[in-house]
């Protein structure tokens, strides 16, 4: 398809609306509002990708490289199909075709760092004044783009600071947590590209996840090398049906091949709650424990249905003592541990428990507490991330939208702005040229600056005139994310 039929309906057609000897049009990406409580920053990620995939790929693959007169045709039917015989136009598509390249400037913030609401994290203007139609002719296209991976680092980045917080407090192998935060969601995103884009997002912060694409989109995109470093990872585990095949009356069995034959080294997560969870604990793995403390590795035992916090802490108001424990507490008295140095039980290195479903970051907190008070260090278990955390957020989530703020009209700048009177300030936007500063650790944003000014602060050009200027690595931008995670912690 035409990348250029990327877009609203809506937009095709401004070319014409925009005054007279329009030449300039400027505007930025910004998070206006965040609905998730506490979080008041939100993590840049997702521009070099779009940039990279559709505005250098998808246009020289789809529109530089076809013929000019197959261009314009396509066009043409799509929009006369679509809005009917208009003056819409064909001259500023052949145009654009003839020129070669996208004549645009993208600034922006380094990707990876935390960004305060209503501060820009980019912005982007037209190169050649014949072209000013095109900058926000491209909103359509950034916004469904940008915003899922944004919202996806900067919702597993919470799960880090949770994470990192009670591993710190409880834990002798802080490392753990690069692993205790798992990517589960793919099945239940919005396609694949989704998939693809929220779990490099939620790779920035963790190294566990089954989205096997996530790894290849972060070496085609970020820069990554999956030979050299760790993008992402996950281990041997089995799903319902196999156990289902196994039947209930030789689920012990079951297990028994799986540590034994199948997995006799390494790490097997094991789902364990196809029929009695309880007996698994109470019965079999007692009966398998010499099989287990044999293996040169760890067999991770996996819940996966009722509440996650009562089934790995233990419920109090549990009608039996099995369910009062709790998983983790029963694993520590069937194959012990070791107390390490801040007083807390860590399981045998021979056994473990991971709970994949139904984790928020509400419930990751209580998970931690919980074996906190019970006195058990938080990395003794692995958190499964789903798609009810990933998938279940809009761009409205944290309010991103694009907005023009600045245009020039016969040489002469007009700074704009939208300030409805019928909202509560969240669609008041910044006015005129835009200046970003770091003030104290923390990005503030100037409006109605100069150019000379606009020249200044912390936005970078890393796009212009078909070109990409800067090409970051996964390695570079983790390592921003990390490094405010670890000031969060300390």
């Amino acid at each position: 398809m035409n990348p250029l039929l990327y877009t609203d309906g809506y937009k095709v057609d401004h070319r014409r609306q925009y005054p007279d000897n329009t030449t300039l049009v400027y505007s930025n990406w910004t998070p206006r509002k965040s609905r998730i409580q506490g979080v008041e920053k939100v993590v840049f990620f997702g521009l070099q990708y779009f940039i990279k995939k559709y505005i250098i790929e998808e246009f020289q693959t789809n529109f530089f490289n076809k013929p000019k007169e197959e261009i314009c045709k396509q066009y043409i039917r799509r929009i006369n199909n679509y809005l009917g015989e208009n003056s819409v136009g064909i001259e500023h598509i052949a145009a654009l075709h003839d020129l070669g390249y996208i004549p645009m400037t993208f600034k922006a913030l380094p990707e990876g760092v935390e960004v305060p609401i209503r501060v820009p994290m980019f912005t982007m203007y037209n190169t050649l004044p014949e072209f000013f139609w095109l900058t926000n002719y491209f909103e359509t296209l950034l916004s469904t783009t940008v915003w899922l991976p944004c919202n996806s680092a900067t919702i597993a980045k919470q799960y880090r600071k949770i994470l990192d917080k009670y591993a710190q407090d409880t834990s002798s192998v802080p490392e753990m947590v690069d692993w205790q935060g798992h990517d589960f969601s793919m099945r239940g995103m919005a396609g694949l590209e989704a998939a693809e884009m929220s779990a490099a997002g939620h790779l920035l912060s963790f190294t566990g996840t089954d989205t096997i694409p996530a790894v290849d989109f972060l070496e085609k995109y970020y820069n990554a090398d999956s030979d050299n470093e760790l993008i992402g990872g996950s281990v041997a585990a089995t799903e319902h049906s196999v156990m289902c095949m196994g039947t209930n009356s030789g689920e012990e069995e079951t297990f028994k091949r799986l540590i034994t034959e199948v997995y006799p080294n390494g790490i097997v997560s094991i789902v364990s709650d196809t029929w009695d969870l309880w007996k698994v604990l109470t019965e079999y793995l007692p009966n398998l424990k010499e099989e287990v403390l044999a293996r040169d590795g760890k067999v991770v035992i996996r819940p996966d249905s009722g509440d996650p916090v009562d089934i790995i802490c233990g419920n109090p108001n549990g009608k039996t003592e099995v369910e009062q424990k709790g998983v983790i507490q029963l694993l520590w008295e069937v194959f012990g541990g070791t107390t390490n140095e801040k007083g807390y039980m860590e399981l045998d290195s021979h056994i473990g428990a991971i709970y994949g479903d139904s984790i928020t970051l509400e419930r990751a907190t209580q998970i931690c507490e919980r074996l906190k008070q019970k006195g058990f260090a938080s990395t003794n278990v692995v958190l499964g991330i789903g798609s009810f955390t990933y998938q279940y957020n809009t761009r409205d989530t944290f309010g991103f939208a694009m907005k023009a703020t600045y245009g020039e009209v016969d040489g002469e700048g007009r700074e704009i702005f939208k300030d409805p009177i019928t909202d509560d300030g969240t669609k008041k936007s910044a006015k005129g040229l835009l200046k970003i500063t770091l003030e104290d650790g923390e990005y503030k944003l100037h409006d109605q600056v100069t150019w000379l000014e606009e020249q200044e602060g912390e936005l970078q050009e890393v796009f212009r005139d078909g070109k990409l200027l800067v090409d970051e690595k996964l390695s570079e931008i983790r390592l921003r994310t990390k490094n405010s995670v670890l000031e969060f912690s300390e």
